[in-house]
């Protein structure tokens, strides 16, 4: 679970975000501008991140405050499942990335296996959507929900992404190590679980 100042500092930027977009009065705004500064405050007091860059990562955006979505495609090979080598961090994860205007979920999935993967496939079930507060992710200044699609392979082969170093299919009992940031065992092991009863219905939460 996250730590509670960084809940606090995301709450804080949420509600100074909204503030910002629907208040008109000129005294009310300087209130939420200030607000804002506290949750980059309390950022940069319990890291060791520059005020700068976290005022451009979590208090630039504008308009009411919504969850961001990312969208992770779960393949599976001979009963392996399909993971990519992140070249950010040298650590394994199911191919996807943030949600992209204009495009549903499922071609989301598809974009993402594709560009990371080199692989052709189609969606074919919603297997979560998950709160990443709820998990054991690290901390993250972004408020996340993340989706997990079963897709299966209709094409291509396995290539490196201009994000990818590595592409491999990997046994349930024999996962890499994970780029916990992107994805969990746990959600791994919730994948497999689908993959042996098709009929569970999506977790959520």
């Amino acid at each position: 679970m996250e730590p509670k100042w960084l809940e606090w500092a995301k709450q804080l930027q949420s509600i100074a975000q909204a503030g910002l977009t629907y208040s008109k009065d000129i005294y009310d705004l300087e209130r939420f501008e200030s607000l804002r500064e506290i949750s980059v405050d309390i950022i940069a007091h319990h890291t060791e991140m520059d005020k700068t860059v976290i005022r451009d990562l979590f208090a630039n955006e504008t308009g009411y405050a919504t969850p961001k979505i990312d969208i992770r495609a779960v393949v599976f090979r001979d009963n392996k499942i399909l993971m990519v080598r992140e070249k950010m961090d040298g650590d394994w994860s199911l191919p996807g990335g943030w949600g992209d205007i204009g495009l549903t979920p499922s071609e989301a999935a598809i974009k993402e296996t594709k560009e990371e993967s080199g692989f052709d496939v189609k969606a074919i079930k919603l297997i979560s959507v998950l709160d990443k507060k709820c998990h054991p992710h690290p901390p993250s200044l972004y408020y996340v929900y993340k989706m997990f699609i079963q897709c299966e392979i209709i094409g291509g082969q396995a290539e490196e992404g201009m994000e990818t170093n590595a592409v491999a299919f990997f046994a349930e009992n024999e996962l890499p190590s994970l780029s916990i940031a992107r994805n969990t065992a746990s959600q791994i092991k919730l994948a497999f679980r689908h993959l042996r009863y098709p009929q569970e219905p999506a977790y959520f939460d």
